[in-house]
């Protein structure tokens, strides 16, 4: 059984949080607990709610920057700043279908190791993870039906993205795989629809 940690975004999106939740309110509280850290593996959830488009993402900071600490070197330190910078483009790593018509908003990362934000007080040491909530405000956030996800070519660390969305058109489980060979520098669709 997989287990799913939600977050509150915001109190604008609790609708959004009570979608991803109810489904899961079986897993036992042994399971809500524990935070699963596995290398190569993101967690995306995705709530359309409003006006809105927001990507809560979950990830072991290894397969972000290459190592599971603060960076040490000059050459860690370069690569710790270079990705940040990447996940504050975040209109570059994720791009929502156009027919939504949304522009990237608030941006907010949290990683113990890389001083960012409020990080998870209980993740365990040694195992450090980077989070984010990526915001896009948009006229027709209902429209969207997909997101081009761009996490495979800028972050070579990551092999899988387990998704949940959270929509006007119900709620969905996917499941991207980093693709072979030169597709690998490619955007993958995450997308949605009954």
């Amino acid at each position: 059984m997989k287990h799913i940690r939600l977050r509150r975004i915001s109190s604008g999106f609790a609708f959004a949080a009570a979608l991803f939740a109810a489904p899961f309110l079986s897993l036992s509280a042994q399971a809500q607990q524990q935070h699963a850290h596995v290398h190569g593996q993101i967690k995306l959830d995705v709530a359309i709610d409003g006006p809105t488009v927001v990507i809560d993402m979950e990830s072991p900071l290894d397969n972000i920057v290459g190592f599971e600490r603060a960076p040490k070197t000059a050459a860690e330190k370069k690569t710790a700043e270079d990705a940040i910078a990447q996940l504050r483009a975040a209109d570059k790593l994720f791009v929502v279908d156009p027919a939504a018509n949304c522009k990237l908003g608030p941006v907010d990362l949290r990683s113990s190791a890389l001083g960012l934000g409020n990080p998870d007080p209980n993740e365990p040491p040694g195992h450090a993870d980077l989070d984010a909530t990526f915001s896009f405000n948009c006229t027709n956030a209902a429209a969207a039906k997909f997101i081009d996800v761009n996490l495979f070519a800028a972050f070579k660390g990551t092999r899988q993205i387990d998704s949940q969305i959270a929509s006007a058109q119900g709620q969905f489980k996917r499941q991207l795989k980093r693709p072979a060979g030169a597709q690998a520098s490619q955007p993958v669709r995450l997308g949605w629809s009954k």
